[in-house]
């Protein structure tokens, strides 16, 4: 019999999904046959294959909850098998999203490299120390968390400032950056200060980064038997589009105007960026700077353009929820159990249809179906209170003016550069897909019964 309460921790929508785990990879399906090819798997390739010994930068987009995470880690995965050194890191947990400045980036993955490879020797990072000594003594910290410290040699014009050094007598510099980093982080002045001092010395901060540290360790890792170093920075595709206070958008000057930056680190490197910077107008101007167009991870069809039923991708979202249910079994007899789970098989698929693939979104209907019902076999009934609800809190914020483009994108399967439907696709209010690798967009299911759309 299923338990109800494991087949609703196993829908809880906020839950990241790490392929590499046996647990995790029960749940896990891959819907790249109906995504449009495999772009993990190209991402890997470029690294594994085209160019191991070489730098790469690739740009990774899709909604914000479709599934990128997921599919990152899988990367990290893969790759690891391959044996190359893998640091993965959710770039919110370091930065402010709602004001990034490219140093912050910088020093937030120098921190996480430095981490990753604390136990490896790589000899002195003068000059990177002294650029945080320069920050230190900027926000005034005092780095002091054991009783065992090691002093900076001094420089000419800043006054020593100390780092907790490690087990073995030396100095952390994970612990310097991490400690710079989370400082900047939760206080708006000190970070506008670190920038202020920073943003004169990017090319001073990455020259350092890559000569004391990236460098030195990948030759390190080479020695001991692994290809090369892999930086996986997730989450800044959730940097908030707010301008500056120049007036430029956060996104496009991230991406846009200090993409260049971004690049140049001596490592391979995968970002993920905003979906909404593919129809800025600017999009040009960022593949000039990463050359490469950025790689979309679209929704799983739950329908052709034409509005008939996209059976592969649907039979994919059964699946997906059936393992939730059943992750010990296989394909057919989880088919075979549809009943035990929901009232009847057309139930699932308005579930399925409804979600219009978005993976996450998916899950949160099924989440709060359960809790809303708190039985089995859930009943289509309360499926469409729960829709009718979520349909609801959706709508409140659309203008009449988004609603006539709502209209447009309905009809016409299409977005095109302006600022609206940049807030249509941010918003989730609008989905898009690839049929044979050409993309097409279509409103969010959910709000089809809309009453605003029947007109």
């Amino acid at each position: 019999m299923l338990d109800l309460q494991k087949f609703f921790q196993a829908t809880d929508p906020s839950r990241t999904l790490v392929v590499g785990s046996p647990e995790d990879q029960k749940y896990y399906i891959n819907f790249s046959s109906v995504r449009g090819g495999d772009i993990i798997g190209k991402l890997k390739n470029k690294i594994t294959f085209f160019k191991p010994d070489d730098p790469t930068c690739s740009l990774f987009t899709g909604h914000i909850g479709c599934g990128k995470s997921t599919e990152l880690l899988r990367l990290k995965a893969e790759l690891e098998q391959e044996d190359f050194h893998v640091v993965y890191f959710e770039s919110s947990e370091d930065l402010e999203m709602t004001d990034v400045d490219i140093g912050d980036v910088l020093l937030a993955i120098a921190c996480r490299v430095s981490q990753s490879l604390d136990k490896i020797k790589i000899g002195e990072p003068r000059g990177l120390k002294k650029l945080l000594r320069g920050a230190a003594q900027l926000l005034k910290t005092e780095f002091e968390v054991s009783e065992v410290e090691i002093g900076l040699p001094e420089v000419e014009g800043l006054p020593e400032v100390r780092f907790a050094a490690n087990n073995q007598g030396e100095l952390s510099l994970a612990f310097g950056i991490g400690k710079i980093v989370t400082k900047a982080k939760s206080d708006p002045k000190l970070r506008e200060r670190l920038n202020q001092y920073l943003a004169p010395r990017k090319i001073e901060l990455l020259g350092a980064i890559n000569q004391e540290l990236l460098e030195p360790a990948i030759a390190k890792l080479k020695e001991k038997g692994k290809k090369g170093l892999v930086v996986i920075v997730d989450n800044l595709d959730r940097i908030d589009n707010r301008p500056k206070p120049w007036g430029r958008s956060q996104q496009e000057y991230l991406f846009v105007d200090q993409g260049e930056y971004l690049t140049r680190l001596n490592c391979h490197l995968v970002y993920t960026m905003p979906l909404a910077l593919k129809f800025s107008n600017d999009y040009g101007m960022l593949t000039q700077r990463f050359l490469e167009d950025p790689k979309v991870l679209p929704m799983v069809p739950v329908q052709l353009r034409d509005g008939s039923k996209h059976e592969q991708g649907m039979a994919l979202l059964r699946q997906m929820v059936l393992a939730r249910a059943f992750p010990d079994f296989d394909e057919q007899e989880r088919l075979s159990k549809v009943q035990n789970v929901f009232d009847s098989p057309e139930t699932l698929d308005r579930l399925c249809s409804v979600s219009g693939g978005h993976v996450r979104d998916l899950l949160r209907l099924l989440n709060e179906w359960i809790m809303e019902e708190v039985t089995l076999p859930l009943s289509r009934q309360i499926l469409e209170k729960v829709i009718c609800n979520r349909r609801y809190e959706m709508s409140i914020p659309i203008s009449d003016t988004e609603w006539e483009l709502l209209r447009e994108v309905r009809q016409r399967k299409k977005v095109s550069d302006d600022e609206g439907y940049q807030k249509l696709i941010r918003s989730r209010f609008v989905f898009e897909y690839r049929d044979g690798g050409e993309p097409w967009f279509d409103i969010n299911p959910i709000l089809a019964d809309a009453k605003e759309l029947q007109s």
